[in-house]
């Protein structure tokens, strides 16, 4: 008798997954490499003349550490106003999200329509930043209606320069990505605390923990895998951040490049005289800035179940 084939469900997995990783690679992997490969090159257009591509080794990463005429790295300024923009937005983003979260979860308080708040809470998210941004740029101008009721209520006798003063512009910049993504990092916080299960949390109430027994005993150590997540991500996105420094500056960073980002350095190279050998080594710096600060955070907020394994066996 003839026997049957067997079906291969493996071979159908492989089959179903294989384009994601076609795409990931075609999408993401080769311009990586040639990202990688265009930093070594000198390949810029000057006026009408196009310059190379001509091997230069690390001379653009040399270009990116050399200090101008002030003495100053620009590279390294513009990662530090990255960074502190995005610890201005992403700490209390994290912080009120968590908040919400954990109010909208809560058993006992019970709130009602939900769904509404929570629809309201994750509506900025769906806002271009382009428009947030303009909406910021009319609303804190020296004519617009936050300086006109700074004025009338005898604040200040004269309109407040919110874009020409240096924290004031950054905590314009962290503000607006602090509302773009509060809504969707409470969402996330939200999901992950509802994916514990419930009779610890009852466990806790019969074991008489309070309220912040419970929260620090219970929900943080079992919601730290999606926190660890979201700081992460939010990491990135920070890393990345350009659209709303670049709309309220007009590109230029101002006042003094104080709010110039690493995502703004690489565009003023790539759009103007489209250096693709300096833009490609920024990205490459700014891939391995990303890479080493999202390993630093994960390995600070996850403790490893290897090492506890060792100590007890010790």
């Amino acid at each position: 008798m003839k026997k049957k084939k067997s079906i291969s469900y493996a071979k159908w997995g492989y089959i179903f997954i294989a384009p994601f990783f076609i795409v990931y690679a075609v999408c993401s992997l080769v311009p990586l490499f040639s990202t990688f490969y265009n930093s070594f090159f000198e390949n810029y257009r000057d006026g009408l003349t196009q310059v190379g591509p001509n091997f230069v080794g690390f001379d653009n990463y040399i270009t990116l550490f050399t200090p101008d005429k002030s003495g100053s790295i620009q590279i390294l300024d513009y990662a530090a106003n990255t960074m502190i923009m995005w610890i201005m937005g992403a700490v209390p983003q994290i912080v009120v999200a968590l908040i919400l979260a954990l109010i909208f979860t809560g058993t006992r308080l019970k709130i009602k329509g939900q769904r509404f708040f929570k629809t309201v809470i994750y509506m900025p998210n769906l806002i271009m930043a382009s428009a947030f941004s303009m909406l910021m740029f009319t609303l804190f101008s020296n004519v617009g209606p936050i300086n006109q009721i700074i004025m009338e209520s005898g604040l200040s006798e004269t309109a407040i320069d919110f874009f020409g003063q240096t924290w004031t512009m950054r905590g314009l910049v962290a503000f607006v990505n602090f509302l773009m993504w509060f809504g969707n990092t409470t969402i996330l916080l939200m999901a992950g605390i509802m994916g514990i299960d419930q009779s610890l949390f009852e466990a806790a109430a019969i074991d008489g923990a309070t309220s912040r027994q419970v929260f620090f005993k219970v929900t943080l150590p079992l919601l730290m895998p999606i926190l660890v997540y979201v700081i992460i991500t939010a990491l990135i996105g920070g890393l990345q951040m350009f659209d709303v420094p670049q709309i309220l500056t007009g590109g230029n960073g101002q006042p003094n490049r104080t709010t110039m980002t690493l995502v703004m350095y690489l565009n003023n190279y790539i759009s103007t005289s489209k250096n693709f050998g300096m833009g490609g080594a920024i990205s490459v710096i700014l891939f391995i800035i990303t890479g080493a600060l999202s390993f630093v955070v994960y390995r600070s907020l996850v403790k490893s179940d290897g090492g506890k394994k060792k100590k007890k066996r010790g």
